[in-house]
């Protein structure tokens, strides 16, 4: 019986097949209370996740140690609630900034807004601290603060929302060797002929932590309104990746204008590009305009497109289905085509001072996360073949017991062996 708890108990299993649509924390965050005042802030280490909350109009503080040679960036997901109760506003969303011990900005702070897609879903801002060469500001070793505010309106939903905050560190690139200190100006921008042929099917994940890994090529999925569904690409140095979601057909009238919203995140969880499209019943595609091939200069651009293509590692697209969509053309499954292409030939990654970062999920991970959905989809039928097999087992045992000759108190207990193999 153990094996059939455990096939029910799995975490993973549970978030693929949920079709509420709540967002996959971390499963290994560890709970952070954000502070009201500075001097309150708990710390914050590199390489690490954090799970937290914030109230309307919350300003709350944490705080991280930072060396004199790394580029740091601090990431925040803000999960509001779901359902027909929750409303948010065109300009509801969340700010993060790093900031020195006299309370100036590190000057590359980052927000996120729910903008014309006025639907609740997961969305994530991010603050960066950059070490450059004659930089003035947050360039010294020693504490910092995190400072991460919520903007609500009146009229919306004046529940929590959860927090997802994570810390990653760069190391510098060895002296000399950094290459151009200019953002590119220029690059491919020509989409290319869309990926053609049968698509394979894929589960998208509810969070960052659980997204479905894609190759290039063409994939179906089902998303519900109301969902996010995450995936993720890995784009190498020197490689262009290329991405679209197509809605399709359903029966029914009506119009909703932003219906399907993708977005499209970097290995840090920085925003880089944002797409969406009309819904009337007819099949419809959101494409990604071209970003420029991942470089390290690109991180010189004051463009969020250009400088979010910075690093090589996982890039994430969350895609989401308006609430409004059911409304007109039913509570349902909707099918869910993504078209996938990454150009160029992977290069070297830049002459870092220290290890190589690799952002994103490890192989380790991606085996893990592939089994567990294989057993998130097989789960109740081979929980009830386990079932079945134990219940066969004992009813064979019972009667053997019943056909055995009567047992004196001295004799031995009849042994039936292990259970059969089914």
């Amino acid at each position: 019986m153990a094996a059939v708890c455990s096939v029910g108990a799995s975490p993973v299993q549970a978030a693929a097949s949920d079709d509420s649509g709540a967002y996959a924390f971390d499963r290994h965050a560890a709970a952070v209370a954000g502070a009201a005042a500075s001097t309150d802030a708990k710390q914050l280490k590199a390489g690490s996740v954090y799970r937290s909350s914030i109230k309307p109009g919350g300003q709350l503080y944490y705080q991280v140690d930072l060396d004199a040679t790394s580029d740091t960036y601090v990431s925040a997901v803000a999960v509001p609630g779901l359902g027909s109760q929750a409303k948010v506003d065109y300009a509801d969303g969340i700010k993060v900034s790093l900031q020195d011990l006299k309370g100036d900005s590190c000057g590359d702070d980052g927000d996120a807004v729910f903008g014309s897609a006025t639907y609740p879903r997961p969305i994530a801002a991010h603050a960066t601290r950059a070490v450059k060469v004659g930089g003035i500001s947050c360039q010294s070793a020693g504490p910092y603060y995190v400072l991460i505010e919520r903007t609500t309106k009146a009229t919306s939903a004046q529940e929590e929302w959860g927090l997802e905050i994570r810390v990653d560190a760069e190391p510098g690139v060895k002296s000399g060797s950094a290459g151009p200190t200019e953002a590119p100006t220029s690059w491919p921008s020509a989409s290319p002929v869309p990926p053609v042929g049968t698509a394979q099917r894929t589960d998208g994940g509810t969070g960052f932590n659980d997204a479905a890994a894609l190759k290039p090529g063409v994939w179906n999925d089902r998303i519900r309104p109301g969902q996010t569904r995450f995936y993720r690409v890995p784009v190498g140095w020197g490689q262009q990746l290329f991405a679209s979601a197509d809605l399709g057909s359903s029966a029914g009238t009506g119009f909703v204008a932003t219906a399907l919203d993708v977005q499209l995140y970097n290995p840090v969880r920085s925003a880089v590009a944002n797409t969406y499209t009309m819904y009337d019943g007819k099949p419809k595609s959101a494409a990604m305009d071209p970003v420029p091939p991942v470089a390290y200069r690109n991180r010189y651009s004051v463009r969020e497109e250009v400088s979010g293509a910075r690093m090589a590692g996982d890039y994430y697209l969350a895609v989401t289905l308006s609430p409004d969509v059911a409304k007109s053309f039913g509570e349902k499954g909707y099918g869910l085509t993504l078209r996938t292409s990454v150009k160029g030939t992977e290069g070297a990654p830049p002459a870092y001072a220290g290890t190589v970062p690799r952002y994103g999920t490890s192989t380790a991970e991606d085996a893990n996360h592939d089994s567990m959905r294989l057993v998130g989809f097989a789960g109740i039928s081979a929980g009830t073949v386990l079932v079945l097999g134990l219940g066969v087992w004992t009813l064979v045992a019972r009667r053997r017991a019943g056909t055995a000759p009567a047992q004196t108190a001295r004799q031995t207990p009849p042994q039936y062996g292990p259970p059969p193999a089914w």
